[in-house]
Order: structure tokens, then sequence, then C-alpha cells
């Protein structure tokens, strides 16, 4: 039997650490409070530590049955994101459940601040993405008293529950796949280590395994914040092949930068997979209809979304299944990467 999800911090709970009734929690907690100041920061002290949020809701949702499970996503525009949210919402399709959707924009700030005002409407179930948060957003996550599930990672100290996969090991699988192909000099495009944690995963796994094959790994090429777009992929080769001219091969961190890398090689008569291979990361339909077709890592998006939805599913019910599974990461070898195929 899964472990239950802590108990919610109470404003009781508060008034006792703070050390005054729950009436002056209540007034001090709301906007033009008449409470003063010095009460007002011990009792706001106390919730933070305590992880507390108020509950506006509380009078019209005496059940605490909202029938909404919160989700954030980093990005609105990207295609992986946008099929797990299909799957998401196809699995909640027949239990009365809603998703109410926030987007960070790869913030971890913005996140904090979506957690925070989700709670106040006290969410059955909370869905994040990633597993690197705030020690604030952390703090309200793991006091907020319902089921959370970190997707698209496996961090190494989950909250609740995660379901999803290792980006390092998928783009080490990449790696693998050049060398079969007889590529020695391979490069990276993308990972922001400021924002996207799972780019930056991808190219540590990358870099991880060519060191382990006794490869070179400085080959890596920054592609700006996230998302990131067609026209960074064609400049960020532009670099690449600048700075390391004899690069016989490159992983990019997504197919949309992978699209970008390959039309800058047809504009300017570089033969892909001849002069250089290029690969992507998503699965992203524009990688099945390029010409050439991309090699790219398909993480069955869609997947994630249903197995999420089950999990949910299955956590609010009274009998409990068990933890979902999802396919490990597997690569879909095109044209870009295979010069037998033509």
């Amino acid at each position: 039997m899964m472990d239950q999800p802590k108990k919610q911090p109470t404003m009781m709970d508060v008034a006792r650490l703070a050390g005054v009734s729950t009436m002056t929690v209540s007034r001090a907690l709301k906007p033009n409070t008449s409470v003063g100041e010095k009460t007002r920061q011990k009792i706001q002290d106390a919730a933070e530590q305590l992880g507390y949020v108020l509950n506006s809701n509380a009078a019209s949702f005496a059940s605490h049955k909202t029938g909404f499970v919160a989700v954030t996503i980093p990005s609105i525009n990207n295609a992986n994101f946008a099929e797990t949210l299909t799957g998401l919402s196809e699995g909640l399709n027949n239990t009365g459940l809603q998703i109410l959707l926030g987007y960070t924009n790869y913030s971890k700030q913005e996140e904090e601040r979506l957690i925070e005002q989700f709670l106040q409407r006290r969410p059955e179930a909370i869905v994040v993405t990633g597993g690197s948060h705030t020690d604030r957003c952390r703090k309200l996550l793991e006091n907020s008293g319902v089921p959370v599930i970190e997707m698209w990672d496996q961090p190494k100290s989950p909250i609740d529950e995660s379901i999803g996969f290792s980006n390092a090991d998928a783009a080490a699988l990449m790696v693998d796949h050049f060398v079969e192909q007889g590529y020695e000099r391979i490069g990276f495009i993308g990972g922001d280590a400021s924002r996207d944690t799972r780019g930056l995963d991808r190219r540590r796994g990358f870099v991880a395994r060519l060191e382990a094959l006794g490869l070179e790994s400085h080959r890596l090429v920054s592609a700006g914040s996230p998302p990131v777009t067609i026209r960074e992929g064609m400049d960020s080769l532009v670099k690449m092949l600048d700075t390391w001219p004899d690069t016989q091969a490159v992983m990019c961190v997504s197919d949309l930068s992978a699209f970008g890398a390959i039309s800058y090689c047809i504009r300017n008569g570089i033969r892909v997979p001849d002069d250089i291979a290029i690969a992507g990361f998503g699965a992203y339909d524009i990688s099945e209809v390029s010409n050439p077709t991309i090699t790219t890592v398909d993480v069955s998006a869609q997947a994630i979304g249903l197995a999420v939805a089950q999990q949910v599913s299955n956590r609010l019910s009274v009998q409990q299944g068990n933890p979902v599974k999802i396919a490990a990461p597997t690569i879909l070898a095109r044209e870009s990467t295979q010069k037998s195929v033509q």
C-alpha cells in the first residue's frame, strides 16, 4: 500500500505555533488586515514554516472536493507537452476531474507562485513538470495534503511520486547510436543551465556517455533560453562548425532545433548525413516529415500524460492500484544519421 500524503497543516496549527488564536490567524492572513505588523509577521512566519496556504474557497467547498487537478507545464507551444496534456486530458475524461493549467515559462519562481495560488483553491491532486523546484515550492508541495506527481523526470528525491524518464540516459542512447554509425567527433546543441533542467540533463548525459567511451566531449553550443527555436538551431550549428569544422555528428536538444540545423545545411550545400549527421529529441511530427527525416529520441509524450491520469485516478480511489510505469525512451533511427539510407 502506497504511503498516504502528509496531513495538510491547518489554521489551528499556525495559531498554535504563533501563540495566537485561530481568529487572529484568519484576520492576519487576509488583505487589508487590522492585525498589527509584529503579530502579522509572526503569523506569516509560522505559516511559512508549516507550508500553510489560506483556503480562499473554504466557504464554497466545505467538503474539500473541488473536482480539479492542478497541472504545471513549462511551455504551451512545445509539441511534447501538448501531447502529454492530451494524454492527461483523455485519461481524466471519465473521472469527473478537470485540469487547471499553469504555465511556468521554465521559471521555478513562477512555478512557486502558481502552486501557492492553486493550493488556495484546494486541488485534489497536483501534477508538476520536472523534479527541480525552489525550496519553498517543494515545502508547499510536501505539505499540500494531496497526491503530488512529478512528470517528465526521475528526481533522486521525489516529493511523492514521479512518472517520467532519465533525460541523461535518453541522451546517452543517442551517443551510442552515433558511435554505432561510425561517428566519433560528436557535438551537442542546447541545454541551457539556468532554466531548462531537462535539456541540461540531456547535455550532461551526452557528455558523460562520450567520456565513458573515451571520446571528446567538449563540442557544446548553448542555444539560448528554452524553448529552443528553429532559428536558434540554425545559428547554433553555424557556431558549432565555425568552432569545430571537423564535427561529424550533432545531437540537438529538440527536434525543432535539429530541423533548424538541417535547414542551414540544405541552404549551404552541406549534405546530411554524408557531411554531417544531425539528430533531435522528442519525436515531433516535424521529424518524420523533414527531408531528410530526423533521427530522434521518442519519449512517448502522450503515454506520460495517460500514465499520470491513471495514477491520479488510482490515488484518489478507495482501492489504489499499483504504481503506473511508462515505456523507456527509444531511438527512432532515420535518414539524418544513417549513411546507408537514401
